[in-house]
């Protein structure tokens, strides 16, 4: 019932957080009532994107923390989705305030944060074929509740995730590259800055 787009991301963006590829959507249902921004980022060197985490990325840009928690949400393949849950607020008079899922995909192997992939990087070059961090963020409006919001991310997350994951399966089935990588741009859908 999902209905996206793409969103174009600022190129700046794009080279800070150095991924191989990226794919930026938003998805909306119930006639715009229900609405979130879909960000994934793929890379094939797992010290690029482990520093590219929410609560250092969100803060650093100047969003407050306001709350954190972990969950497992149940999947229609069976699998669990462990995930962490943020919210952030931004500003005094006019706060704004948002609602991010967040979950790495390492190897096909769902993660709720960095751990997986940081045991994975300590063993040294060639233990990673591939990661990607998905973000699912909602905005607290007058009509989304941050419940809600923290409602809507958690179920676009878990219909997505098998979807998600079934496309990096793809990514790595399809033909390398001249440099022996996985062509993960035409493969996503998206850009490369690296």
């Amino acid at each position: 019932s999902w209905r996206g787009q793409e969103v174009p991301l600022d190129e700046a963006i794009v080279r800070a957080t150095d991924t191989d590829a990226y794919i930026n959507r938003r998805y909306s249902r119930q006639n715009n009532l229900e609405s979130v921004c879909l960000y994934i980022a793929y890379g094939v060197k797992p010290r690029d994107l482990m520093p590219h985490r929410p609560e250092v990325c969100y803060t650093g840009s100047g969003w407050t923390l306001m709350d954190r928690n972990s969950a497992e949400l149940p999947l229609s393949d069976g699998m669990k989705l462990p995930c962490s849950t943020f919210q952030f607020s931004r500003g005094a008079l006019n706060t704004k305030k948002v609602v991010l899922l967040d979950y790495y995909i390492v190897d096909g192997e769902y993660c709720g944060d960095v751990s997986l992939l940081r045991s994975k990087a300590w063993r040294g070059a060639g233990a990673i074929r591939y990661v990607a961090q998905v973000q699912v963020v909602a905005s607290v409006t007058t009509n989304l509740t941050a419940d809600s919001a923290a409602r809507v991310v958690s179920a676009f997350a878990a219909e997505s995730a098998p979807l998600i994951r079934r496309l990096f399966e793809s990514a790595e089935e399809s033909q390398p590259s001249d440099d022996g990588r996985s062509d993960a741009n035409s493969t996503l859908g998206g850009t490369g800055s690296g």
